[in-house]
């Protein structure tokens, strides 16, 4: 009778150590299986808003930066441009952007929240080639109708400097415009979009 005892007890006491070890081993084992599901900080951070200050751009100056791996373009457009862009609408497949991806505050002629600035996804909108910025006006290679503007060198789409596509082109539609709102007067975030629209 006293041996059946003891041998509950140390049965008792295996049963709880080997218990303790188990639930042990299954977290050691569950953590990693579990993490991995989670989406990694790079993964977390491409999808992340981008901030931008745009304090020391020049006139005339393309700035490139990535958001959710696309590049993103900033244009300080000047003056000359902004007239420029008044007289392209005949040439153009979707002049006011009605066809086209853009956030509320960008649906104006200029396609921007700041006629001077203008952010677009830098990718043409046939099959996401990047199109090369091109400023010059005429350009031998180009022709007499150029304006400035991007040019896609995979398929020959033309956009106007403010992403705007002209006819008789591959690309469908005008350059994406993203999300993106003015925290200050030289700061953007890529990725949020304007007080304005939230509230709309």
């Amino acid at each position: 009778m006293i041996n059946e005892g003891v041998d509950k007890s140390k049965r008792q006491f295996l049963t709880s150590a080997l218990t303790v070890v188990g639930a042990i081993g299954t977290g050691y084992l569950a953590v990693p299986f579990l993490s991995q599901m989670q989406p990694s900080v790079k993964a977390m951070a491409a999808g992340a808003p981008v901030e931008v200050d745009i304090s020391k751009m020049e006139t005339g100056q393309l700035i490139r930066v990535a958001w959710r791996g696309k590049p993103v373009w900033i244009l300080n457009r000047t003056s000359e441009v902004l007239e420029t862009l008044k007289t392209l609408d005949k040439k153009l497949r979707d002049p006011l952007s009605q066809e086209s991806m853009q956030p509320e505050s960008s649906k104006n002629p200029v396609r921007s929240i700041k006629p001077e600035i203008f952010v677009a996804v830098g990718l043409c909108t046939h099959l996401g080639c990047s199109p090369t910025f091109r400023p010059e006006i005429a350009p031998s290679d180009l022709g007499d109708d150029w304006k400035g503007g991007f040019f896609c060198p995979c398929h020959g789409s033309w956009f106007d400097l403010a992403g705007r596509v002209f006819q008789g082109v591959p690309a469908p539609t005008n350059l994406e415009i993203p999300p993106y709102r003015y925290v200050t007067d030289t700061l953007i975030i890529i990725g949020e979009e304007s007080t304005a629209e939230k509230s709309a």
